[in-house]
C-alpha cells in the first residue's frame, strides 16, 4: 500500500455497522471518515476527497442510490470508487446501483476480512502493475493495441473485428469495473437505433471464443467486467 493514506468515507445509518467498518479499515491504514445518511456523505465528500465511497443503499433523508446519482454528477467524483452496502439482495436494486455509477456491491452480513480484501483490491485498480495508457493496455497475457488495433495473447496475435476489440478495450481499460448494458451500448455503439442486447450478448460470445473464458465475467441483470481468474 502507498505509503500515502488513501480516504475512504462510508456512509450508513446503522452505528455498529460504521464502527465494525471504521475498525477494519484504520487497521488497514486507511484514513476513515463517517457519514449517517446520503447529504451528510455528499458534504463530508466534498470536503475530504476520498479516494473510495461506501454507501448503504436504505438511508433516511436520501438513499445511497440519489447520493450516487447526484455524486457521479459532480466532476471531481467522477473517478472516485463507489461501492454499496446492502442488506436487500433483489437483483434489481444492484441493477439501480449500477445504472447510477457504482463499481462495485457489497452485501450484508458483513464479513471483515472479505470487505477488506475486496476494498483492497478496488484501490489497486489505479495502482496496478499492469501497464494502461491511452493507447494500450497490458494485463495478464493479453495485449491489446488500440492504435494499431491489434490484441496479443502469449506474443500470438488475436484477429477481432472492429467492435469485438472496441468492447474488450472498454473492459480491459479498467479491470474489475461493472459495465452495464446501457453504458457498453454508449461506449461502442452510441446512438445507433440498430442495436440491442442480444448484439452485446453475440460480441461477448465471440470474444470469449477467441480468447478463452477467463477474462470476460457475466454479472447477472446487470452487464459485463473485465477479470483475470
Amino acid at each position: 500500500m502507498s505509503t500515502v493514506k488513501q480516504k475512504i468515507l462510508i456512509v450508513d445509518d446503522e452505528p455498529d455497522i460504521l464502527e465494525l467498518i471504521e475498525y477494519n479499515l484504520k487497521k488497514e491504514g486507511y484514513q476513515v471518515f463517517l457519514a449517517g445518511n446520503g447529504q451528510e456523505g455528499i458534504t463530508i465528500a466534498k470536503k475530504v476527497h476520498p479516494d473510495l465511497i461506501i454507501l448503504d443503499i436504505m438511508m433516511p433523508k436520501m438513499d445511497g442510490i440519489e447520493a450516487c446519482r447526484l455524486m457521479r454528477a459532480i466532476p471531481e467524483f467522477k473517478n472516485t470508487f463507489m461501492v454499496f452496502l446492502t442488506a436487500r439482495s433483489e437483483e434489481y436494486s444492484e441493477i439501480a446501483g449500477f445504472n447510477v455509477g457504482a463499481d462495485d456491491y457489497i452485501a450484508k452480513p458483513i464479513k471483515p476480512r472479505a470487505l477488506v480484501s475486496r476494498i483492497n483490491a478496488i484501490l489497486r485498480r489505479n495502482s496496478s502493475t499492469d501497464e494502461v495508457s491511452d493507447n494500450k493496455v497490458e494485463i495478464g497475457d493479453l495485449v491489446i493495441d488500440r492504435e494499431a488495433y491489434l490484441v496479443y495473447q502469449d506474443g500470438q496475435k488475436v484477429v477481432l473485428a472492429k467492435k469485438e476489440f472496441e468492447l474488450l478495450y472498454l473492459l480491459a481499460s479498467k479491470p474489475g469495473k461493472v459495465y452495464t448494458r446501457e453504458s457498453i451500448l454508449k461506449n461502442i455503439w452510441e446512438d445507433s437505433v440498430v442495436v440491442t442486447n442480444r448484439t452485446i450478448d453475440v460480441h461477448i460470445r465471440k470474444l470469449r471464443e477467441k480468447l478463452g473464458e477467463s477474462y470476460v465475467a457475466t454479472v447477472k441483470g446487470v452487464g459485463y467486467k473485465f477479470e483475470l481468474s
